[in-house]
């Protein structure tokens, strides 16, 4: 039997002047905060699709029943990384 273990995962995303800045924060149990930040300038993030709107869009294309060709996205991954969202 497994005792409980509770991990608790942050990801705070501020947009300022130059760009956005992302801070993950992990704490597991009773151990002490670990925090990890990413900065990206603007031009990194053109067209960055946040999560709630990726789930829009899927939304959108499923009534559709279509997806264009070459659909990507910059996004920011569950680790505050980031990455291309592709449809």
């Amino acid at each position: 039997q497994l005792r409980a273990h509770p991990v608790e995962k942050r990801t705070h995303m501020v947009s300022h002047q130059h760009g956005m800045t992302v801070t993950k924060t992990l704490r597991e149990g009773e151990a002490e905060p670990q925090c990890w930040s990413f900065s990206y300038g603007r031009d990194e993030l053109q067209g960055l699709m946040p999560e709630g709107a990726s789930l829009l869009l899927l939304r959108v294309l499923a009534c559709q029943w279509a997806v264009p060709p070459g659909l990507v996205f910059p996004a920011i991954d569950t680790e505050g990384h980031l990455c291309t969202s592709s449809y």
